[in-house]
């Protein structure tokens, strides 16, 4: 028997101010694990909202997780870790919905690209069909000496904002960055 790996959780590593002050909240995303619950969430959206992408989490129990697209994955899920964050379209096709595009794109959690297949799974388990992978895939990586987020752009691993070479793994995590600060404010 084929085990999987174990999957990472990805733990809120944006503005402190967005951060959702109680882990332990539910969150404004709109739960989705069954046909029935997204048939009633996208019957409430209006067609304005539904030509543009939302917001989505997959929480740690694999759930899928719905917001407005100018809501931030940290409020969505309550300030908890995910399985993986980003942004979704729905398209209708003949008498069922399908995911149209899908991506990792979430600052707050910046998610590896290797998060696709909980993504995959959540879909599945309600289900939806999907596209064999993110539509669109953002390379997310810290600078390892100034310790700011960057976005990776055609394969261009240099940082924005200090001009260092990046990471080629993953390696956006909340624990670096508190390792990070306190070495600065101790100045090591």
């Amino acid at each position: 028997m084929l085990t999987r790996p174990p999957e990472r959780g990805y733990h809120y590593v944006g503005p402190a101010e967005l951060a959702v002050t109680s882990p332990q909240s539910v969150g404004t995303g709109a739960l989705i694990t069954s046909t029935s619950d997204f048939s009633t969430w996208v019957g409430r959206q209006s067609p304005a909202e539904l030509a543009e992408p939302f917001t989505y989490v997959v929480d740690l129990d694999g759930r899928l997780r719905l917001a407005p697209r100018r809501s931030e994955h940290v409020a969505c899920v309550g300030g908890a870790a995910v399985l993986g964050a980003g942004e979704i379209t729905f398209v209708r096709e003949a008498d069922h919905w399908t995911v149209g595009e899908v991506s990792n794109q979430s600052t707050g959690y910046c998610p590896d690209v290797t998060s696709w297949p909980a993504v995959a799974r959540a879909l599945d388990r309600i289900p939806l069909a999907h596209p064999a992978g993110f539509t669109y895939e953002v390379v997310f990586r810290r600078c390892t000496r100034c310790a700011e987020h960057n976005i990776v752009r055609e394969a261009d691993f240099v940082c924005v904002f200090c001009g260092s070479e990046l990471p080629t793994t993953w390696n956006v995590d909340a624990s670096h960055i508190e390792t990070d600060l306190r070495s600065r404010s101790h100045g090591d």
